[in-house]
């Protein structure tokens, strides 16, 4: 699974991701923290305004002494824009957790001194002990990550270090002056414009306590050094990576570190990252995965030091190569491939103990945990419809080793913390420890998702999934969505979103149909990596595949109700698609979609992407896949549109920008056919925003009502 994949569950379909509105005053004003909402919703069905009021888990962190979870829940006001993540502490009592403690911040990470949690909030750093929170001195530049040492007597720092040399650091006398002068590629970024980069800060951590008991007096931070001093480099990397990027060696002589050393051109076409050791006595850097030329990233060291573990690409410019879990003796220099036998991706993981480890990976539209040892031996932890994520549970904590804790969720449910219990082999046992939502679930009849194989064109099976309103009749007759996944290599499997979020369809009378066409993870390397230079060829024959077979086999969707939406490249295939459907459809959405391939390979920041999944550049005429990529633009089949459409998109986009939508309404618009365009000065390829959030939700289905009803 890509980088990109991996962390926010690709652009479309974010799992956890949280929109991180802040709580920081402006002019001067105090605002009181966001509780968690009260809602009564009326006629049983999920609205925006509910969706909204929602509690969404996040981090969780387990104590290794005292077995207390610590976890955080973000909770948000539409009628004032913003959130407030608290942090939780909690105990399990016969099944569920008890709160002892919760207050505003976010990043909790256990001290390991009697209940001790550490924790981030507006930028420091803070220690939570008996109730009492303590400032961590000493360092005055915001943090956004942080690393202890297994002695609690060093910490690694994240911080942002300024990299680039600004106007007003070239021409002083024209502080207001508002324009950049660029020199090289990777300009920008994600949604901002590149003047720092992240970096990791090693210091010193001097505590005094009080008496000879456990309770810290004083915390302060002393002599932090930057390990990357005076270079432009990135560690966690942009846009997405945070402190699973680093690691120390149990033995704390080491700090393992993610990094692409790289900048401008060279960085915006390698996805070439390497682990490197940073011997902490003498300073040097190693690099441990010199030689493999794609993503390295996440290194874990097991218990004993003696090994450590990183997921690996193996081809530079592919982000959506295989994600393997490598493990290297750190004695010997012996490297093992220990998922080898997964024709998957590997996720998520953690070390169980010495000689075992557990991850996530994708499989048949579902995520599920693994524990797997050192030679590739798995085993299967979960089972069901749904989608896991491991949370790191060492198996001193099981008397009998086999109590693993997890978030959980699926098109009908929110993250939710959850204890897997498995029995030699029996089936696993589940218990459901919170219970955020369980005010909204009760007052709304959730829709049913129901799997379906269909035989695709070059005789293949495909899974899609059909997701039924509540209430549902069979003897009805519903409009229909067919449903483009972004990516493009991101699987439709159990995900929950906050804005593609299938129970809301369903609760608006709308079957969904949502296949796990070519180029997606789950169903073997041959499966994801088809689309790759062919995004107008078997992909598109899939989606349509979806749905005419829908239609034929399924007598409860109306044929004559059809509507097509999808972000990303979700919104390239809407695009697509509306110059190829054959009047199959009646409407479109396409949000934050490519309309023009050329510009694209031109605009977008990631020239990697562009370059490996287009097959190269479009000038190169003696390049037959590029050539028949660029062919396939959907820009140029707009004269076969006659449908209406409405376009979405962020202006502060700079994987797609928005001229793309633009262009898309525009051309729609000089053909006479009725389109509508959605455009967002203030967000990026997500809608972050609780009032942004409900305008799309509402303008999305008030457009398919408009032409499916």
């Amino acid at each position: 699974m890509s980088l990109r994949t991996k962390i926010v569950a690709f652009i479309v379909c974010s799992v956890t991701m949280i929109a991180c509105t802040s709580d920081k005053a402006t002019d001067e004003t105090v605002l009181s923290p966001i509780t968690k909402p009260q809602i009564t919703i009326n006629e049983g069905r999920l609205t925006p305004e509910a969706l909204w009021a929602m509690g969404r888990i996040g981090s969780v962190a387990l104590d290794i002494e005292t077995g207390w979870i610590a976890y955080t829940v973000s909770y948000y006001s539409v009628s004032e824009n913003r959130s407030t993540t608290w942090i939780r502490i909690a105990v399990e009592d016969n099944g569920s957790l008890t709160t002892t403690d919760e207050f505003v911040g976010s990043d909790p990470v256990w001290f390991g001194n009697s209940g001790t949690l550490a924790y981030l909030n507006k930028g420091k750093l803070y220690l939570r002990q008996n109730g009492q929170s303590l400032l961590v001195k000493g360092y005055d530049n915001d943090i956004e990550g942080f690393l202890f040492n297994r002695k609690r007597d060093r910490i690694v720092l994240i911080s942002a270090v300024k990299t680039t040399t600004s106007t007003a650091d070239l021409y002083p006398d024209l502080p207001q002056a508002t324009g950049r002068v660029v020199t090289d590629l990777m300009y920008k970024h994600w949604d901002e414009w590149v003047e720092t980069a992240p970096q990791p800060f090693l210091a010193s951590l001097n505590l005094r306590y009080r008496g000879e008991g456990e309770y810290i007096e004083e915390a302060a931070i002393v002599n932090p050094v930057n390990i990357l001093e005076g270079t432009p480099f990135e560690s966690p990397m942009r846009p997405f990576g945070g402190v699973e990027q680093l690691a120390f060696s149990p033995d704390g002589k080491t700090l393992a570190y993610t990094c692409r050393k790289k900048t401008g051109k060279d960085y915006a076409f390698s996805t070439n990252s390497d682990i490197y050791l940073c011997d902490l006595a003498t300073a040097t850097h190693t690099n441990l995965t010199e030689g493999n030329e794609g993503y390295d990233l996440n290194p874990a060291y097991s218990p004993d030091g003696q090994y450590i573990a990183w997921l690996s690409m193996e081809r530079d410019g592919y982000e959506s190569d295989e994600s393997r879990l490598m493990v290297q003796n750190t004695l010997t220099g012996e490297r093992r491939f220990v998922s080898q036998t997964l024709n998957s991706n590997v996720d998520d993981y953690y070390w169980r103990d010495n000689e075992h480890i557990v991850f996530s990976s994708v499989w048949h539209g579902t995520t599920m945990l693994y524990q797997t040892d050192l030679e590739g031996r798995r085993v299967c932890l979960t089972n069901g419809q749904y989608d896991y994520v491991p949370v790191a549970t060492p198996a001193e904590l099981s008397a009998e080793g086999n109590v693993y804790l997890s978030m959980r969720h699926s098109m009908c449910e929110a993250n939710e913390i959850y204890k897997v219990v498995t029995n030699n082999g029996d089936e696993p046992v589940c218990l459901q420890l919170t219970h955020e939502n369980d005010n909204i679930y009760s007052q709304i009849e959730q829709g049913r998702v129901v799997p379906r194989w269909q035989t695709t064109t070059d005789g293949k099976q495909m899974l899609t999934w059909i997701i039924l309103p509540p209430h549902f009749d069979p003897e009805k007759k519903y409009p229909a969505l067919l449903y483009c996944e972004g990516g493009p290599q991101s699987p439709v499997s159990q995900f929950w979103s906050y804005r593609w979020n299938f129970m809301m369809m369903a609760a608006n009378d709308y079957v969904i149909v949502a296949p796990n066409r070519r180029g997606l993870p789950g169903f073997g390397k041959e499966w994801n990596e088809q689309i790759s230079g062919d995004y107008g060829g078997q992909c598109m024959r899939d989606y349509l595949t979806a749905i005419d077979e829908a239609v034929a086999n399924l007598p409860f969707i109306d044929k004559n109700r059809l509507g097509c939406v999808g972000a990303s490249f979700g919104g390239f295939s809407v695009y697509w698609l509306a110059g190829h459907h054959d009047h199959r459809f009646k409407a479109f959405i396409a949000h934050d979609g490519i309309f023009n391939m050329e510009m694209q390979y031109l605009e977008t920041e990631e020239k990697w992407f562009a370059n490996w999944d287009m097959g190269g550049a479009y000038w190169d005429k003696t390049n037959k896949v590029a050539q028949r990529t660029f062919a396939n633009s959907p820009h140029h089949f707009v004269d076969q549109w006659d449908t209406p459409i409405l376009c979405i998109h962020g202006e502060k986009d700079y994987r797609i920008l928005a001229n793309q939508g633009m262009a898309a309404f525009d051309a729609a618009v000089m053909r006479g056919i009725p389109a509508e365009l959605l455009i967002y000065p203030d967000e990026n390829h997500w809608v972050l925003k609780p009032q942004n959030g409900v305008l799309w939700q509402r303008t999305f289905f008030s457009w398919l009502d408009r032409w499916l009803k």
